[in-house]
């Protein structure tokens, strides 16, 4: 699976495991960036990236990281046909794949160990949507982005 990854300064350590793991794992990564922990970078341009490149690609998927994972998420949101969840369990990556067709995960740095980190990254890649009831619903969350 294709996978663009990419986190401020706050979650570069965690974003280098994640990256280093899904690469074993054999998926095809494109690390986006940062590429350095001591030069500071603003969340959503990272975030932006990130969303516009699984947008871009069908079938991608994405993975964020920041120092709690909430900032990257809410930046992602704000771009149409993105569906960004923070994540901190493998119970909730399943559900925002199962239910909710999430496209990016986020994770913080600070709130979860890399153990738990991976668990919940290897989980969303690996569940698929459910569709049945949860179409209806995904169709209108696009709808209130065709709103703006």
């Amino acid at each position: 699976m294709k996978i663009y990854i990419g986190s401020d300064h706050g979650g570069f350590a965690l974003k280098e495991e994640l990256r280093e793991h899904l690469k074993t794992e054999g998926h095809e990564i494109l690390d986006l960036g940062t590429f350095d922990a001591e030069k500071k970078v603003d969340y959503p341009d990272l975030a932006r990236e990130v969303a516009e490149k699984v947008r871009e690609n069908a079938g991608s998927k994405g993975v964020l990281v920041c120092g709690t994972g909430i900032g990257v998420a809410i930046a992602a949101n704000k771009l149409k046909g993105i569906r960004a969840a923070n994540v901190h369990d493998a119970t909730e990556a399943r559900l925002s794949r199962q239910h909710n067709d999430a496209n990016i995960v986020t994770v913080g740095q600070r709130t979860l160990g890399s153990e738990t980190a991976k668990e919940v990254v290897d989980t969303f890649l690996k569940t698929a949507f459910e569709g049945g009831r949860h179409v209806s619903r995904i169709e209108k969350i696009t709808a209130i982005e065709n709103e703006e």
